[in-house]
């Protein structure tokens, strides 16, 4: 197998995005491959880390609906090799920080936090964020709803 991905690889990945869990003959059939090479274009992929993994994304229980996504921009004093290792070690102490990526742009870092209200938030920002090693300022913003999950009552 080539070390590209082509149009099959990229539509066996669109359904595996979609739905890890769909059964190898379910996929196959929907791009056209007998199960057996759909199965082992998988495992290539798996063993080459196209594939790095299968996750499960919870459902929103009730005590979880009342909570808030929290979408941190962050901007650092400087961008050096240090400064950059250092507040990386810090985020990952807070297990509040589900997500953080080092960015382009006017901004660092973009975390997303998932907080149990506005409150707590409001706690985890002047009592971590805000003395997170090389932090000038700080840009939040609230998410409404996750776009991607399905409503409640559809599937």
């Amino acid at each position: 197998m080539p070390s590209t991905l082509d149009d099959l690889d990229r539509a066996i990945l669109r359904i595996l995005r979609m739905d890890g869990r769909r059964p190898n003959a379910e996929i196959a059939q929907a791009v056209s491959l007998s199960p057996s090479a759909c199965l082992r274009r998988i495992r290539m992929m798996e063993s080459r880390g196209v594939i790095a993994g299968y996750t499960v994304v919870m459902g929103r229980e009730e005590e979880e609906d009342r909570g808030v996504d929290v979408v941190v921009q962050v901007t650092l004093d400087r961008q050096t090799e240090d400064y950059l290792s250092r507040f990386e070690h810090a985020v990952r102490q807070c297990p509040e920080v589900r997500e953080c990526f080092l960015m382009t742009g006017d901004v660092d870092y973009w975390l997303r936090l998932r907080m149990d209200s506005v409150a707590a938030y409001e706690e985890i920002h002047g009592e971590v964020l805000s003395r997170l090693p090389g932090v000038t300022r700080i840009s939040s913003s609230f998410a409404m709803r996750d776009a991607l999950r399905p409503k409640r009552g559809r599937k």
